[in-house]
């Protein structure tokens, strides 16, 4: 019909923001199926160490073996289905807080308290479920799916950008996590970091940082990736030491960025916590030559980015709950990352 915004200059239905019935649905179509952020490579270093998360709903394990290979296992017991870990640290085997039954590091059940007294019981062919799990840098990536494709697949430029921008790796080391809840869909949470249209009203010291003008500020759309680029403005520009901001979106909800400033960078997935919350994490990772006060001002600049965010993502969210209008009208090049995202939910969602 004339008059009508294409598909691209329309937003996912709003009904898709709040609807509890849709929740399982992307859980099984998205989440299952797609690589996300777990956690830091050094804090599964040495045999024994490991640590937990969770992709969307499905609580993990990460742990480094005896043998020093690293695996990923879901986080859930053979027995009755209790989560078996909570947190991180070292131990000889993974054992269920609830009827003690024990694993060895390579998912194998090693122990079953009163198994002799079962004539039919064999533990040989009972293990933890194994997931994909893979290494970037400092970085451990995790995949549900059992036919994972390469990781590299979703990194896609991602991974030379951030070697373009001059930052080492293999230098970077684990510094600081911060965690958060939001009162929105995690879509929400997603489609708001992937544009910068809204930059020069609600993140006035950001923008006072980084060039955010349409001409400075790039965008760049992949196959199950996304990237922007914030030039740092003038009067930053003299200092050599210092990396541009770039801001990567890997499928479906992990943030990947290094922010205007010494060598650094972040990552942290969102996941929901139901149809109108979220939550998430971020990990911070520096050269250990640079200095804590740097570091702690750094990462007090992107809280304060973050608390500009919640105000914003929460209005968003009670305004397409309001169920009086059926969909909003995007900018298609301001916000063409945020399109790109949505065309991604809708094909996963066909």
């Amino acid at each position: 019909m004339a008059g009508l915004p294409s598909r691209a200059a329309q937003t996912l239905p709003w009904g898709w923001y709040s609807d509890p019935q849709a929740l399982p649905r992307e859980q099984e179509r998205i989440f299952r199926h797609a690589w996300q952020y777990a956690g830091p490579a050094e804090h599964v270093a040495e045999p024994g160490q490991f640590f937990t998360c969770r992709v969307g709903e499905i609580p993990v394990i990460v742990v480094r073996g005896r043998d020093e290979q690293l695996r990923a296992f879901l986080n859930v017991c053979r027995h009755r289905g209790a989560v078996l870990l909570e947190g991180s640290g070292r131990r000889e085997t993974l054992q269920c807080h609830y009827h003690a039954w024990t694993y060895d590091l390579d998912g194998k059940l090693r122990a079953a308290p009163r198994a002799n007294r079962e004539p039919d019981f064999d533990g040989d062919g009972i293990c933890l479920l194994e997931l994909a799990v893979e290494n970037w840098g400092p970085l451990v990536f995790v995949n549900p799916s059992a036919e994972a494709p390469p990781l590299d697949e979703t990194l896609g430029p991602a991974a030379a950008h951030v070697g373009a921008a001059g930052i080492d790796l293999d230098a970077l080391r684990f510094r600081h996590r911060s965690e958060y809840e939001v009162e929105c869909n995690w879509k929400i949470a997603v489609e708001n970091y992937l544009e910068c249209y809204h930059c020069p009203t609600a993140h006035p010291g950001f923008s006072a940082v980084v060039d955010v003008s349409p001409d400075a500020y790039r965008l760049e759309t992949y196959t199950l990736s996304s990237s922007q680029f914030g030039p740092l403005r003038d009067t930053e520009s003299g200092k050599p030491d210092l990396v541009e901001g770039q801001f990567h979106w890997l499928w479906p909800v992990t943030k990947l960025y290094a922010l205007a400033g010494p060598q650094n960078l972040a990552a942290g997935p969102v996941y929901p916590l139901g149809a109108s919350r979220s939550a998430g994490w971020l990990d911070y990772f520096f050269p250990e030559d640079v200095p804590a006060e740097q570091v702690d001002e750094l990462i007090a600049f992107d809280d304060q980015v973050g608390r500009e965010d919640r105000a914003l993502v929460e209005s968003v969210q009670r305004g397409v709950s309001s169920g009086l209008i059926d969909a909003g009208r995007l900018m298609p090049e301001s916000e063409r990352l945020l399109a790109h995202f949505q065309q991604l939910v809708r094909e996963a969602l066909a």
